[in-house]
């Protein structure tokens, strides 16, 4: 498994797959390659459905975010500016100088930070399901919340995959399901995530994204509330706003004969 070492010495493990894929976790070849964020409390297993439709023509990148999968987990604050510097670590690591991001969830909250303090190093940009936090973003509704945090585990777990997914959908996918957190993460990193995200709040630095942005949203969207996705397009400069019909957190897994192809065509679209 290789690794990145992190600004404050964290080992970050990252994964390389798809075209240029060197096999020794390096990439080769040509081609600008596509980094994928993945959601809180979630390693690079929250992409292992969907993966393969950006593998076909992309070198493609993931990470664990410190606290989870193969990374480094100490216990200290964490932030989804510093998750952005991580991910610099790891192009740094792979020489890679500049790529393509998509972001979903807290990874889109981790994508903003990375776009606007390093714009030389991002392309194009894909946000989905995600939130510019703070004064400005729309929170879930508080029922949502105090069910998630439900000590029943099962009733709690439920909830989730409710927020998730259609009931159509869970009735012919039984899992495992990727998008649901790590199961091996420690209780105290979990926290750290969940503060972490929280806290995200990146308003005044939207303005400052200059790679084109393609908002990706479900309307039916109650984990993060759909709201964010025009507060998002609205404030960030030349970015537009797709939203796909009853798809809920998961749109790009559920509704992946939708959402991977309509990635695609914006990451392949020419350059104006």
């Amino acid at each position: 498994m290789p690794y990145a070492a992190a600004p404050d010495g964290t080992r970050i493990a990252y994964q390389v797959h798809g075209q240029g894929d060197s096999g020794d976790g390096g990439v080769a070849g040509t081609g600008l390659p596509l980094v994928l964020l993945s959601g809180q409390s979630n390693s690079h297993h929250w992409w292992d459905s969907v993966r393969a439709d950006f593998d076909a023509v992309r070198t493609t990148v993931t990470l664990d975010y410190r606290g989870t999968g193969e990374s480094d987990k100490p216990d200290v604050p964490y932030s989804t500016p510093g998750f952005a510097e991580d991910v610099v670590a790891v192009l740094d690591a792979l020489g890679i100088d500049r790529a393509d991001v998509y972001g979903t969830s807290m990874g889109g909250r981790v994508a903003q930070w990375l776009a606007a303090r390093h714009p030389s190093r991002v392309r194009r940009l894909v946000l989905g399901c995600t939130s510019p936090g703070g004064l400005h973003g729309f929170e879930r509704d508080r029922s949502v919340s105090t069910a998630l945090a439900s000590r029943d585990q099962r009733a709690a777990r439920a909830t989730l995959l409710d927020l998730m997914y259609t009931p159509t959908w869970l009735a012919t996918h039984p899992g495992p399901y990727g998008t649901t957190g790590d199961p091996h993460m420690p209780a105290y990193a979990r926290g750290r995530h969940l503060t972490a995200s929280r806290r995200h709040d990146a308003w005044e630095v939207l303005p400052d994204i200059t790679a084109p942005t393609l908002v990706v949203h479900g309307t039916a969207d109650l984990f993060n509330p759909t709201a964010n996705a025009p507060l998002l397009t609205q404030r960030i400069p030349n970015a537009r706003m797709h939203l796909i019909p009853d798809a809920r957190h998961a749109y790009f897994e559920e509704f992946r004969e939708v959402a991977s192809p309509l990635v695609l065509d914006f990451l392949e679209a020419p350059t104006a």
